[in-house]
């Protein structure tokens, strides 16, 4: 079955933004003229997705607000004759179906999963794409097709892995297992941030997946871990236990994690130098700065 939903949880908190994020969704500060939100469903959108879940709570109306349409914005755009923006704000509501649902309380990314399955029907592979990574492929394929793509020849769920440095695998879950192809493995263990010396590769996990019905009904029964929290990374491991295939694809392109401060940065920059409006201007600007430094 093809895949025509995907879910994006948006309920944290964003501490590590205030006091930014004190009066906004982290998910809604802007990489140069778009909110990072937007990035992350123009990306399911290419993919081919048509419906989309948020999972929000308390203090995330701004992004509801954004993708339903503005009606005084448009008239006084419209009346000012800019009618270029006019199209870029009314092209926003238009790029897939929005629904809107709450996580009652902050129990992790699994209870955030949960809390979507009422949109999803019972025989439905969904993807599920977290509200902090931006991942820019350039003109390539988009990172949640190549999942896609991956789910559509197997039939199993995938999530999206990438290489990091050795002393930054605790901050992750990190897979072990066989490679099928190139850049394709079938995962045979998953651990959820463990030691350096304890991490049997550094190939990680982050926030793309594609969720079979078979997993998605797994989740409900997953017991809460650490602080309470239903963990995606402990349904995958009872999927594996439960001697099932779970497929695990290193993506191509470039993976901004907009949930931290250097991470936003350079997403700031770097997709800044690809913007056709400022790019020119602002690589100029950096050559002269960094004469200087």
């Amino acid at each position: 079955m093809k895949i025509r939903k995907a879910i994006i949880p948006v309920a944290g908190m964003g501490t590590r933004f205030l006091p930014a994020s004190k009066a906004q969704p982290k998910e809604m500060l802007a990489v140069v003229d778009k909110p990072v939100i937007q990035y992350i469903v123009e990306e399911a959108v290419a993919s081919g997705i048509e419906e989309i879940i948020f999972v929000t709570a308390i203090g995330k109306r701004a992004i509801e607000d954004h993708f339903d349409r503005n009606f005084e914005l448009e008239y006084r755009l419209e009346q000012k004759n800019k009618l270029q923006e006019l199209e870029k704000i009314k092209a926003i509501g238009k790029l897939a179906r929005f629904a809107f649902v709450r996580q009652t309380k902050p129990l992790g990314d699994g209870h955030a999963v949960l809390s979507a399955l009422p949109f999803i029907d019972a025989h439905e592979p969904v993807a599920v794409l977290f509200g902090d990574d931006i991942i820019d492929n350039g003109r390539g394929k988009p990172a949640l097709r190549q999942l896609m793509d991956v789910y559509e020849k197997y039939g199993d769920p995938v999530t999206a892995l990438m290489e990091v440095p050795k002393k930054e695998v605790s901050n992750y879950g990190v897979i072990d297992g066989s490679e099928v192809s190139e850049g394709l493995w079938e995962i045979n263990k998953f651990i959820e941030k463990p030691p350096v010396e304890k991490a049997p590769s550094n190939l990680v996990h982050i926030g793309r997946e594609i969720l079979t019905p078979e997993l998605l009904a797994i989740l409900p029964t997953i017991k809460p871990g650490a602080g309470g929290e239903i963990r995606l990374a402990d349904a995958f491991a009872e999927y594996i236990r439960m001697k099932r295939v779970l497929y695990g694809c290193v993506f191509k392109g470039k993976r901004y994690d907009c949930g931290n401060k250097l991470g936003y940065l350079k997403a700031q920059i770097e997709l800044g130098l690809k913007h056709e409006e400022v790019g020119k201007d602002l690589k100029r600007y950096l050559k002269q700065t960094f004469k200087s430094l």
